[in-house]
C-alpha cells in the first residue's frame, strides 16, 4: 500500500493496516444501534418511550445521510491524521454527553452529531481502503467485503452488548464505546504518516443551506414514519405539521438543486432508468431486511430467550452473510448477469420468510432456526453489494458521488419504512387478533372459563392459595392471548413480506434490459454508511 499511497509508514505490513482500519470502523458502526441494543433499558435509563429510543437511532442515520455530501469538503481541506483525531474527539465528547444526559432534546441533538462524526471517521477508513485498490477486480471485492461487514452490524452488536447488559446497567454501553475507540485510534495514529490524501481545497461556498434543508427533511420523514401509526397518522397535529414541513422542505431542496451550479445532490441521477430500478430494489431490500428484527423479537418475547442466546443464534446469520458475500463477489467477478444474482438473493429471502411462517410457534427448539437464519444471511449478503454497485454504475462517473448519496437516502427511507410497517402490524393487526381471541374465548362454549379453571387447579395443586390462584390464572390467560396474538401478527407480516418478494422476483424476471448496465467501479467508492 505504501509505495502507491504513502499514507502509512514503510515498516507497517498490509495486514496490520487492514486490522487497524477494521478496529477503527467497528466502534462507529456499533454506535448506530447502541440505543436499541436494549430498548427497554434505554427507555428506563433516559425516562423516555421505546419509540423515542428508535427515533434517536433515526436521528443518527439522518445525520449520516444528510452530512455525506458536505463531509467531503472538510475531508479534502484537513490533513488525514488531524481530521481523524478531530472525529474521534468529537465522537467521545458526544458519547460522554449521551452518557450523562436525561434530556430528550439533548439526546436527539447529540445523537445527530454522533452521526455526523461517524460519517467523517468512516469516510476516512473507506478512502484508505479503496485508495489502495487500483484494479476493478479489487474494488469489486472491496465493495462486497465492506457492505458484508455492514450487514453484520446488528447481529454483532447483539453479541457484543448482551454480556455487558447482563452484568451492568445500560449507561455502561456508552463507556464501552468511548474506550473502544482508544485502541484503534492509537494504532492508526502510530502507523500513519502526516500526509494528505488529496489536494487541499479551501472551505469556500459550503452549501450549508442544502445541508440544513436536507437534514431537516430526513428528520421530519423519519418522525412521520416512526410515530405515524402510534399517533393515528393525520388525526394528530404533530404528524400533520411534520408532513407539511416535509413536503415544503422537499420542494425547496429540489428547487435549490435545480438552480445550483454545483448541486448538493444532483437530481439528474433519476434520468437513468436503471438507477431508478436500483432504488426500488434497495428500498425493498431494507424493508425485507427489517423483518429480521421481528424474528429477534419472537425469540425474546415468545420463546423467552435472553439477549446472549439470541446473539449465539445470530452467529448463524453472520455466517450466512459471509457466505453470501463470497458467492456474490465471485459471481460479479465472473460477470454473471445482475438479474441472476438478484433472483438468487431474493429467492433465498423468500425461502426464509416462508419457512419462518411455518416455524412460528409458542414452543420451539432454538436450534430449529439455525438453517433459516443462515439462508436469510445468505440472501442479504448476495444482494447488498450487487445492488449498490449496479446503482453507481448506472450513472455517468461524474454523478457517482450523487448516486452514492441518493443511495444513502433511499436506504434511510427503506429503514424507516420497515419500522413503520412493523409498527402498523404490531399496533393494528395485533389488536385485531387479541379482540378475535377474546371473542372466541368468551363464547357460549365457555372456553375461557374452562381454561381459567385449569390454570387455577394447577396452581392450587402446587400450594397457591385459591384466591391468589384465580388472579394468577387470569394473568396467565392474558399472557397466552397476547402470545398467540403476537404470533399471528408475525405470521401476517411475514406473509406480507413474502408477497413483496414474489412481486420483486417477477419484476426482475420480466425486465431483461436490467442487464444493460456495465459495472464500472474505477471512478467511484462506496458511500460511508450502509446500515
Amino acid at each position: 500500500m505504501s509505495p502507491v499511497l504513502p499514507v502509512f509508514r514503510s515498516w507497517v505490513p498490509v495486514w496490520l493496516i487492514r486490522v487497524t482500519i477494521f478496529i477503527v470502523i467497528v466502534p462507529g458502526l456499533l454506535l448506530f444501534g447502541l440505543s436499541t441494543a436494549s430498548a427497554p433499558g434505554a427507555a428506563g435509563y433516559y425516562g423516555i418511550e421505546p419509540a423515542d429510543v428508535q427515533y434517536s437511532m433515526i436521528a443518527y442515520y439522518a445525520a449520516v445521510a444528510g452530512f455525506f455530501a458536505l463531509e467531503r469538503r472538510f475531508f479534502v481541506f484537513t490533513a488525514t491524521r488531524e481530521y481523524f483525531l478531530i472525529c474521534v474527539i468529537l465522537t467521545v465528547i458526544t458519547s460522554y454527553v449521551c452518557l450523562h444526559t436525561h434530556s430528550l432534546p439533548v439526546l436527539f441533538t447529540f445523537r445527530f452529531l454522533q452521526g455526523m462524526c461517524n460519517c467523517m471517521s468512516t469516510s476516512i477508513c473507506i478512502t484508505l481502503i479503496f485508495g489502495s485498490l487500483h484494479s476493478e477486480r479489487a474494488r469489486e471485492i472491496g465493495y462486497s467485503v465492506f457492505y458484508g461487514m455492514l450487514l453484520c452490524i446488528t447481529p454483532v452488536s447483539t453479541i457484543i452488548t448482551a454480556p455487558i447488559l447482563d452484568a451492568w446497567d445500560f449507561n455502561v454501553l456508552y463507556k464501552f464505546i468511548i474506550f473502544a475507540y482508544l485502541p484503534g485510534t492509537a494504532m492508526l495514529l502510530i502507523i500513519m504518516n502526516n500526509v494528505r490524501l488529496s489536494k487541499k481545497v479551501p472551505l469556500y461556498r459550503l452549501d450549508f443551506y442544502s445541508f440544513f434543508l436536507y437534514s431537516c427533511l430526513l428528520c421530519s420523514l423519519g418522525y412521520i414514519l416512526l410515530y405515524g401509526e402510534q399517533y393515528y397518522w393525520f388525526q394528530d397535529q404533530r404528524i400533520i405539521w411534520n408532513t407539511i414541513a416535509c413536503t415544503a422542505l422537499m420542494a425547496l431542496l429540489i428547487f435549490r438543486q435545480l438552480h445550483l451550479k454545483r448541486p448538493y445532490l444532483d437530481i439528474a441521477v433519476f434520468k437513468s432508468r436503471n438507477f431508478n430500478i436500483g432504488v426500488l430494489l434497495i428500498v425493498t431490500l431494507y424493508i425485507v431486511r427489517g423483518a429480521l428484527g421481528m424474528t429477534s423479537q419472537y425469540f425474546a418475547s415468545v420463546l423467552g430467550l435472553d439477549p446472549r442466546n439470541i446473539g449465539y443464534l445470530m452467529i448463524a446469520n453472520i455466517g450466512g452473510i459471509a457466505l453470501g458475500v463470497l458467492v456474490s463477489s465471485r459471481l460479479i467477478l465472473l460477470r454473471r448477469p445482475m438479474r441472476l444474482i438478484w433472483m438468487y438473493g431474493f429467492f433465498l429471502l423468500l425461502v426464509f420468510h416462508t419457512w419462518m411462517w411455518f416455524l412460528f410457534s409458542t414452543q420451539a427448539d432454538s436450534s430449529t432456526f439455525v438453517i433459516p437464519l443462515i439462508i436469510q444471511g445468505l440472501g442479504t449478503g448476495m444482494l447488498m453489494a450487487p445492488i449498490i454497485i449496479y446503482m453507481i454504475s448506472s450513472v455517468p462517473p461524474a454523478m457517482a458521488g450523487s448516486a452514492s448519496a441518493m443511495g444513502v437516502f433511499f436506504r434511510f427511507t427503506g429503514f424507516c419504512g420497515s419500522i413503520s410497517l412493523i409498527n402498523y402490524f404490531q399496533l393494528r393487526h395485533k389488536t385485531i387478533h387479541i379482540n378475535r381471541f377474546q371473542d372466541q374465548l368468551s363464547g357460549v362454549d365457555g372456553i375461557a372459563g374452562d381454561r381459567l379453571a385449569t390454570y387455577a387447579k394447577a396452581l392450587t395443586a402446587k400450594g397457591v392459595a385459591p384466591d391468589q390462584s384465580a388472579k394468577i390464572a387470569r394473568g396467565l390467560l392474558s399472557r397466552t392471548i397476547d402470545a398467540q396474538a403476537s404470533l399471528r401478527t408475525m405470521m401476517d407480516y411475514y406473509l406480507f413480506i413474502s408477497i413483496i418478494l414474489i412481486v420483486i422476483l417477477l419484476v426482475i424476471a420480466l425486465f431483461p434490459y436490467l442487464n444493460r448496465t456495465r459495472i464500472n467501479l474505477m471512478s467511484s467508492q462506496p458511500s460511508p454508511i450502509g446500515i
